[in-house]
């Protein structure tokens, strides 16, 4: 826009919510125009007027991004220095990066931004006020500032924004792109955190996604340190203000499943739980809407239908302006961004004081041995938490193929914890106990086979058994011991067939389900060395025994 001599739609009211804190304190300076804190219509405006999407039916607006249409988990790197250097779980996830690069990078970005206009939205990550995080959201996309409003708890009290100062800042700038052999990055694509200088950098992604998630990141490192236990998790609450967390990564069915009309929803992906409770990271959903339901997800699916909801990757016919979430022909990672007041029956001020009565660990069994539904016992609930088994489902990282990838993903986010997953567990064992709380194990996978020979399951039998499971029906019904797992699975719920309890039953091969089911239980045993050094025996002990050791 510099090369155009006029003005865009939002240039007289640019300035008009800006905070005294100005961007030359994150060293950018001798910029054109900074657009702040522009309402969601402005920022509508402003993304039409620099073609960066369209308006679909009924008002949401559609982006396409590009080559990233997921995470770029292997590009994300963690600066080393003296508050991170002990702290951190490097490795996969957690790649360091030096200062001096760190710096160098930061130093050409502040070069890039000249002359360039840019759009900042003050925002806060954390629903509870004892832990609420002031975040400054940089973007070169006025999509992308929508997204920030989207997804974080906003304000728009003058003073408040006038004085507002933030505790971390998230520079994105999806036209930057970084040279490996310079930066010390993997690609031209780098996400990258400063725990010491509060400033993070995604560059060459357009991807909402990695803003959000890098927020995340940020939380599970930070709040750590203050006794709150950062969760990679929905959660909902009944009207006995019993919370449930709903634990698992994207495909699971996080979203779906907490997204329930009889219970009161606090949030649909990162939570902490303090000493007080239990609140919301977010003031939004983020949600996969590939081949999305009316009949079984109608709260989400009507949010696709409305003003402020961003699209990304959704195919639409162009003269129509219709949508079809069906089409899985940009990726099978298509995603909504909303505010959270678009789901009714929310909590709305996101934080509730009382504590968790259930935890649902979820898992997308690819391999179709697990049962639907299992309750743990403390031991083997931390064992579980550590292993976070499910399948990586289609496109939500860069490179998965059609297939779902069984994998084991600590926490069940490794991606977003910075911690050893040990400090995670700790805390997560300490809560359990004190506040008695049952733990499930609930399989939204597949039944019948493995993928691509049986189905993916009901969702509507895995609502009947959640329903059960918190409303304490299960509490009633005889269990069984699993032969290999340990843990115990009903033998009956209501308004669900018995053969579902039961997988063994809907393989036509008994042989090849124990043959499959016994090799799933190998993969925990040795995915489980990586951490063995660091729990009781008791929780080593809380793991699957190998066939060959079991009286069948």
């Amino acid at each position: 826009m510099k090369y155009l001599e006029f003005n865009t739609p939002a240039t007289k009211e640019a300035k008009e919510l800006a905070s005294d804190y100005k961007l030359k304190n994150h060293g950018l300076e001798y910029l054109e125009r900074i657009f702040w804190n522009l309402p969601d219509e402005a920022l509508y405006e402003e993304a039409v007027f620099r073609n960066e999407g369209k308006i679909t039916k009924e008002g949401p607006f559609l982006v396409m991004t590009g080559k990233h249409t997921a995470r770029a988990a292997a590009d994300k790197f963690v600066v080393k220095e003296q508050s991170t250097e002990n702290n951190i779980w490097w490795g996969e996830y957690n790649r360091p990066i030096s200062v001096e690069k760190f710096n160098a990078l930061l130093a050409r970005i502040q070069a890039y931004c000249q002359d360039e206009e840019v759009f900042v939205q003050d925002c806060y990550a954390g629903a509870d006020p004892g832990y609420k995080m002031p975040v400054r959201i940089i973007t070169e996309k006025a999509w992308h500032s929508l997204f920030a409003r989207n997804m974080f708890i906003t304000t728009e009290d003058r003073d408040t924004l006038k004085n507002f100062i933030p505790d971390f800042t998230i520079i994105a700038l999806p036209g930057f792109k970084a040279n490996p052999i310079i930066d010390g990055t993997r690609s031209e694509t780098a996400i990258i955190l400063n725990f010491a200088e509060r400033t993070g950098i995604i560059a060459n992604s357009h991807y909402g996604g990695e803003i959000k998630k890098s927020i995340f990141t940020v939380l599970n490192f930070l709040l750590t340190f203050e006794d709150v236990l950062p969760m990679h998790c929905s959660a909902n609450v009944g009207n006995k203000d019993d919370v449930a967390l709903f634990f698992g990564l994207s495909g699971t069915g996080k979203t779906t499943l907490s997204a329930d009309p009889k219970r009161r929803l606090i949030g649909d992906d990162e939570h902490g739980w303090s000493s007080d409770g239990v609140f919301n990271f977010e003031g939004g959903c983020y949600a996969k809407v590939i081949r999305l339901s009316a009949d079984h997800e109608p709260q989400i699916h009507a949010t696709t239908h409305r003003f402020g909801t961003i699209l990304e990757n959704v195919v639409f016919d162009p003269v129509s302006r219709r949508i079809d979430l069906d089409d899985d022909l940009i990726t099978e990672n298509t995603r909504a961004s909303y505010p959270l007041e678009f789901i009714p029956n929310i909590v709305a001020d996101g934080y509730v004081h009382s504590h968790p009565k259930n935890i649902v660990f979820l898992t997308c069994d690819a391999s179709g041995v697990m049962p639907p539904i299992a309750k743990l016992n403390p031991a083997q609930a931390q064992y579980h938490f550590i292993s976070g088994y499910t399948s990586k489902i289609a496109g939500t990282e860069i490179g998965l193929g059609i297939e779902p990838q069984i994998t084991f993903s600590a926490c069940f986010g490794a991606p977003f914890m910075v911690r050893h997953p040990f400090e995670y567990a700790k805390m997560l064992k300490d809560r359990m106990l004190k506040h008695n709380v049952n733990v499930w194990l609930v399989n939204t996978g597949w039944v019948g086979g493995r993928f691509g020979v049986g189905k993916r399951i009901s969702i509507r039998h895995t609502r009947n058994l959640l329903n059960a499971a918190l409303d304490g029906v299960l509490d009633k019904v005889e269990f069984r011991k699993d032969k290999l797992f340990g843990f115990e699975v009903p033998l009956s719920c209501p308004e669900v067939p018995e053969d579902v309890l039961e997988p063994s039953s809907s393989w036509g091969d008994k042989k090849e389900y124990w043959k499959k089911y016994d090799a799933l239980a190998a993969r925990f045993i040795e995915n489980f060395k990586l951490y063995s050094e660091g729990v009781t025996d008791e929780v080593k002990n809380a793991g699957p025994s190998r066939l060959s050791k079991v009286q069948m």
